[in-house]
């Protein structure tokens, strides 16, 4: 590349604020006292927090600068594999920030929160529509809460036909809370790798289903970016040993409005609505992890549910055999009203096309880094590919070296050493909203990067060299943490 687009700009060291700190600044002039004063009793008031004398200039630009050290998906691509942190309409934040929305108590009584009740029970229409399942509970907080409620149910189910099972099928190519959500549940996991294609065999599955099997948890598109296009026949197995297919949608972002879950096969389907349906990823949270069932499995989920009688929207408890709640109240509601916002505004035409956008993206970047990185499984892949470092390791360079040098272009790092199925693992996931102009950029960071290992490894060593902060030892920090102070 001729030119970089890393950090180049001013970008301060800044202190703690009790640091900057100068006796006597003030951020702001207190109104001119029109009463009497009437001091508090000193057992009122107890300790008073030391606070530090700042202006306002001060606080600007504190809090302005740590914002310059983050990298979010405004600022730029991230291209984060299994994570689809693709852009997010402003125009959900604003929707989702109506004041009845934003301002509603979540005990408010139904009769005065008739709006946010229609909203949860459209959604959860909406949701199946797309996916093809009946029913659906809103109230997981993200992936992995829905991943252990998807599993609460299928326990449910086999338990109430006096069939209670102990153990779940878990591919190589499912995301890693699989097999710990399973766990918790109480089941065992059984471990299935996948075939020479990146995918799983039918046969593989059938050596290991049985009656004690309860189901089986398959990622599709899974983690190596493949369709699972088995999956028809892996359910006729598990269905023909009376076990469920539990699908986990974490990469709903490449299939939505184009596959039909519950007609392959699926019976519990989770999604991530903080991944596919617009609404911030990252910072801490909050997130959405929805379950939807096909109707022998209705039965048993969370309540309350929204239900409507007479044309008005009810919080219901009446279903006897509900796994109970998992979560407070309804659910992550913030999160809820910016999807609900996105889905109505994209229709199923966009949302289609979004899905198509991101498999297009995936499959430009894989034709083009083919020759430079290794890739693994070379053929058609959906809304990622999956590269590896072995081109780069006869130089000593590896995957991290790469994802670290990728900083000094400007870009944040894609997923790296997952899946653990490819050695050195590269994942790389543009997602329907990065532009040609944009993704070029990146494969020409990663060209460059390629020729720096062949011609100055050491650059890849040490780096990042352009950013704020240099590498970190992060064998040291994960060896010796420092968790305070």
């Amino acid at each position: 590349m001729k030119e970089t687009i890393g950090t180049t700009g001013l970008n301060l060291q800044e202190p703690l604020l009790w640091e900057r700190e100068k006796r006597g600044r003030r951020g702001f002039s207190m109104p001119r006292r029109d009463v009497e004063p009437a001091p508090l009793a000193a057992d009122l008031i107890g300790d008073v927090p030391e606070l530090p004398d700042l202006s306002e200039v001060d606080l600007v630009r504190h809090y302005t600068r740590l914002s310059q050290w983050n990298f979010g998906v405004d600022a730029g691509m991230y291209p984060l594999g299994s994570c689809t942190m693709k852009y997010n309409p402003k125009l959900n934040d604003r929707l989702a920030g109506l004041p009845g929305f934003a301002g509603a108590h979540p005990l408010l009584p139904a009769a005065l929160a008739q709006g946010a009740l229609q909203l949860m029970f459209e959604l959860e229409r909406l949701l199946a529509e797309i996916t093809g399942m009946d029913a659906v509970t809103l109230q997981p907080a993200a992936g992995a809460q829905g991943e252990l409620t998807g599993m609460l149910l299928m326990h449910a189910y086999h338990a109430s036909r006096g069939s209670p099972r102990s153990k779940i099928i878990v591919p190589d190519t499912a995301h890693g809370t699989n097999p710990a959500s399973a766990a918790l549940c109480g089941y065992r996991p059984v471990p299935v790798k996948s075939n020479d294609r990146g995918v799983l065999a039918a046969e593989a599955v059938a050596g290991v289903m049985d009656e004690e099997t309860a189901g089986i948890m398959v990622t599709n598109p899974n983690t190596l970016g493949l369709f699972e296009e088995n999956i028809q026949e892996i359910a006729r197995i598990v269905h023909g040993k009376g076990g469920l297919v539990y699908g986990d949608g974490a990469n709903m972002n490449a299939v939505m409005g184009i596959v039909d879950m519950g007609g392959m096969g699926v019976d519990v389907l989770h999604l991530n609505l903080h991944k596919t349906f617009s609404t911030p990823h990252g910072g801490g949270g909050p997130g959405s992890g929805p379950v939807c069932v096909k109707a022998p499995l209705a039965p048993f989920l969370p309540v309350p549910r929204v239900i409507e009688e007479g044309g008005r929207f009810v919080p219901s408890e009446d279903f006897p055999h509900t796994i109970g709640k998992v979560h407070a109240f309804h659910g992550n509601f913030g999160v809820l009203a910016r999807a609900y916002a996105y889905i109505r505004s994209m229709g199923p035409d966009n949302l289609e096309k979004a899905s198509r956008l991101a498999v297009l993206n995936a499959n430009y970047i894989k034709e083009r880094l083919k020759g430079v990185l290794h890739l693994p499984y070379d053929r058609p892949c959906m809304h990622e590919c999956v590269f590896s470092d072995r081109f780069q390791r006869e130089r000593k360079v590896t995957t991290l070296d790469m994802a670290k040098r990728l900083m000094d272009y400007g870009f944040h790092p894609p997923t790296v050493y997952f899946p653990l199925v490819v050695n050195g693992a590269i994942m790389i996931e543009p997602t329907e909203t990065e532009s040609k102009d944009d993704i070029d950029l990146l494969i020409d960071a990663f060209q460059a990067i390629a020729r720096e290992a062949e011609e100055e490894p050491d650059l890849l060593w040490n780096a990042p060299g352009r950013c704020k902060v240099r590498r970190m030892d992060e064998t040291g920090a994960a060896r010796h943490p420092r968790l305070c102070g």
